[in-house]
């Protein structure tokens, strides 16, 4: 699958579309929104949006740069990979953030382009690209997690629909989507031939939600219950018995995008250096550096290893273009992504210290009560999205080519 034209732009082009891209926001961005961007949005839900927020999500879906290098006939930029760095750089620069996002950009527009009928991108692309829809993902369920191929919530046919009837858990966000994209079994017979890809509306009779407390007071996670559920057949994404083949494509995206490589990418590690907040906390020595030495080196250790990854990611989406879309190197990614955001994570509780182990109250600053949830938000990275074992199991077979008796 292409998004982009195979070609980038030459640089007297890219030049000439910094200076538009750099026009645009000044005439479209309101400077009032700077920093009001919720890196966390995806985890706690949606909010109101006031009339700048709004004109300004419906600014970017109108132009197609919330999805930049999507199609333009189907609602997106139609940029190529250059050209969208140099608006990612100019939005950076005037401190713009993208209003369009959620599962419907990482995970299910991308492979919709690639699997769907025309028909299905007409009706569904535009409308992700305008931030006009939210998606859930139904995929896991309670006995078919790390094996997701056991998967046992049924489709019967019925002519010219399905009746769906089943549970699936960890529906992240499933409370507040319009629409399920999942895998259902519609033939009992085989294990991975036996799946077909459906979506489904989030309001049609006999679909149940429940969310799912964590730990960090939030919940985003979620169960959801299918009885007797009439899915039109016109709702399958490729043929019956395939949806294996694209699941597997989806949650190539999904890595990808949890990894950061995505259109999240740098996100997940945006805000105020840790050494910065380490100086504020610990104090500085008589040279001006973060006071404790042990402290200094794993900060310097981390942000060496960050910077290695981030630079990784920009590799792997290179190779990603010559590829036609993610390769199994997202498990790679996906595994180190976690491992460094878990450690940013319990670098920032220690740096605080008590100050850092707040959950409410005036007498703790607002980023470290956010830091304290994130913190423990955090636990879930190396679980969702396939676990870190399962990468392993990913990067045995697919990348170094081991059986499952080695």
């Amino acid at each position: 699958m292409a998004t982009a034209p195979e070609i980038d732009a030459p640089l007297n082009a890219l030049d000439d579309f910094r200076t538009q891209a750099r026009d645009w926001l000044a005439a479209n961005f309101p400077p009032s929104l700077k920093g009001r961007d919720n890196a966390m949005s995806a985890v706690e839900g949606p909010t109101e949006e006031d009339a700048e927020q709004r004109a300004w999500r419906e600014a970017m879906g109108e132009k197609g740069w919330g999805v930049p290098t999507w199609p333009k006939e189907y609602g997106g930029g139609g940029l190529s990979r250059a050209e969208a760095r140099v608006l990612q750089e100019e939005m950076t620069r005037a401190g713009a953030w993208n209003p369009i996002g959620g599962m419907g950009v990482m995970m299910f527009g991308p492979t919709l382009l690639e699997y769907g009928s025309e028909e299905q991108k007409r009706e569904h692309i535009p409308a992700i690209a305008r931030g006009e829809v939210r998606w859930c993902q139904g995929y896991s369920e309670p006995g078919a997690g790390s094996d997701l191929a056991s998967l046992q919530c049924f489709a019967e046919d019925h002519g010219d629909h399905y009746i769906v009837n089943g549970q699936k858990t960890w529906t992240s966000g499933g409370q507040w989507a319009d629409k399920c994209f999942m895998l259902v079994r519609t033939d009992k017979s085989k294990k991975h031939e036996g799946i077909t890809f459906l979506l489904c509306d989030m309001d049609t009779p006999g679909v149940e939600v429940k969310p799912i407390q964590l730990i960090s007071g939030s919940s985003p996670f979620c169960e959801t219950f299918f009885t007797d559920v009439k899915v039109p057949k016109s709702n399958r994404v490729g043929r019956e018995g395939e949806g294996w083949t694209i699941g597997k494509r989806l949650l190539q995206h999904e890595r990808n995008s949890l990894s950061g490589g995505g259109s999240a990418a740098g996100r997940m590690f945006a805000g105020t250096p840790l050494a910065q907040i380490a100086k504020k906390y610990v104090g500085v020595d008589s040279e001006g550096r973060i006071a404790d030495a042990d402290l200094r080196t794993r900060i310097a250790r981390h942000e060496m290893d960050l910077r290695s990854f981030m630079l990784t990611l920009r590799r792997a989406s290179l190779e990603a273009k010559s590829n036609q879309g993610p390769s199994a190197a997202t498990s790679i990614m996906k595994n180190v992504g976690a491992r460094i955001m878990q450690e940013r994570s319990e670098l920032l509780i220690e740096i605080r210290g008590m100050a850092g182990l707040g959950w409410e109250g005036e007498g703790f600053e607002e980023d470290a009560l956010k830091d304290v949830r994130h913190w423990l938000f955090g636990k879930a990275v190396s679980i969702y999205g396939g676990s870190t074992e399962i990468q392993n199991n990913v990067i045995a077979k697919r990348i170094l080519g081991m059986l499952d008796h080695q």
